[in-house]
């Protein structure tokens, strides 16, 4: 058996489905780095004694660190395998959240913060599923539509976690604390990724032919329309997901619900994420991008007319249920158009957007409601969006329907 037919085997091995749960699991516990700044908003302003703006500061580096340091954990896993990112990672972010908690002064904790989103929790979203999308084939979009779900996880178990340990033994501690969770939990678990990839198989000449020029675009001007797609999605997704709390406050239902509107958001999400994993592998990224792109579109219509109280939270619901799908296609896209030895480095530039979406989109929504006094204008600034992303998704399609039907039309004659 040579190594090729020996890593043709691996994929879709009991392995890759032991490594899959892996990533999950890895994923789960290090999304705590994208949710712990956010937890620790009033007790950092109250320790600290900072305004309001400059206690989320924490959050706003976390989330820049994340961008641009998911690009570079993506790189290294490309040529060095996604185990030295993730241990890196761990180390990091571990030691990060133990500084924290000693931290003298505000601006110390804030640049820690910045520092754990780029080197720590950068590398357990984006870096995972360019690894994940590697041992699968068949199962491809299933496997990393699931990996994506720890994300979602995270953000459901993290929040009352950190709550309560915030609000009985204090954000020092539980800084401390989670450091110490998080060593003692995700080294041993990053050992079970030590294994290289399975050696991909010679593409055709067809095939290498659609690198050179895939959807018959330049290899970086897709990967532009990729990236503006991720920006335009996710800036029309942060408007529910950063402001419906708010929302609920100006409409005097009290932060209370808009909470739980946004877990009921997350919950239907992740039952979303799994879904789109079976549709990927049906239809393909572009397609299953599309259908997410539109639904959500027309869900985020839905806030316009409606906001009593129960109208929101079965809005919510739906809202969550269409777009979770929509970032794992991204990845899928990637692996589908690019070889896979730049699948580390690309998958991360088109999730980096994703994030860079969420930050702007959140931004920009505060914005347009201090201008205007309401958040219907910030709505229809997201359809906007939204529909610049389905337009550049549809285009894609189309030619990508085009060259299917050339190459048959090619081997047929």
């Amino acid at each position: 058996m040579n190594a090729q037919t020996a890593s043709a085997a691996e994929i879709e091995s009991p392995y890759a489905w032991l490594r899959l749960v892996t990533a999950i699991v890895i994923g789960t516990i290090g999304g705590v780095g994208m949710w712990s700044p956010v937890l620790v908003v009033p007790a950092v302003q109250a320790d600290f004694g900072v305004a309001r703006a400059e206690a989320a500061l924490p959050y706003t580096l976390t989330m820049i660190g994340f961008v641009f340091g998911s690009i570079l954990a993506g790189r290294l896993a490309d040529k060095r395998g996604i185990i030295l990112p993730v241990v890196l990672a761990t180390i990091t972010m571990s030691l990060g959240y133990m500084l924290a908690s000693k931290a003298p002064s505000f601006w110390v904790f804030a640049a820690i913060c910045g520092l754990m989103g780029f080197m720590g929790s950068a590398a357990f979203f984006a870096p995972l599923l360019a690894d994940t999308s590697l041992w699968f084939d068949r199962r491809r979009g299933l496997a990393i539509s699931l990996c994506a779900a720890g994300n979602y996880v995270a953000g459901t178990i993290w929040p009352p976690v950190l709550e309560y340990f915030i609000s009985n033994h204090g954000w020092r501690d539980t800084h401390f604390y989670v450091g110490v969770f998080c060593l003692v939990t995700l080294l041993p678990l990053s050992l079970l990724l030590r294994r290289k990839p399975p050696v991909q198989a010679a593409p055709s000449a067809a095939a290498q032919s659609g690198f050179i020029r895939p959807l018959g675009l330049k290899p970086n001007m897709l990967q532009g329309l990729i990236l503006l797609m991720g920006l335009g999605c996710c800036v029309a997704m942060s408007m529910p997901q950063v402001h419906i709390v708010a929302y609920c406050v100006d409409l005097g239902y009290g932060p209370a619900r808009g909470a739980e509107m946004l877990s009921l958001m997350l919950g239907f999400g992740i039952i979303s994420r799994l879904a789109s994993g079976w549709i990927l592998d049906k239809i393909g990224g572009l397609s299953t991008l599309l259908l997410g792109s539109t639904f959500q579109m027309l869900a985020l219509a839905l806030y316009l007319p409606f906001d009593g109280l129960m109208s929101l939270y079965v809005i919510s619901a739906i809202f969550g249920l269409v777009q979770g799908g929509i970032v794992p296609s991204y990845a899928f896209i990637i692996r589908e158009l690019f070889p896979a030895g730049q699948a580390g480095l690309r998958v991360s530039l088109a999730i980096s957007a994703t994030l860079a979406g969420m930050a702007l989109g959140g931004w920009m929504s505060g914005k347009i409601y201090d201008f205007t006094g309401s958040y219907q204008a910030a709505l229809l600034n997201g359809i906007a969006w939204n529909l610049a992303n389905v337009a550049i998704a549809a285009w894609l399609l189309w030619r990508q329907m085009q060259h299917r039907r050339a190459a048959g039309v090619t081997v047929m004659s």
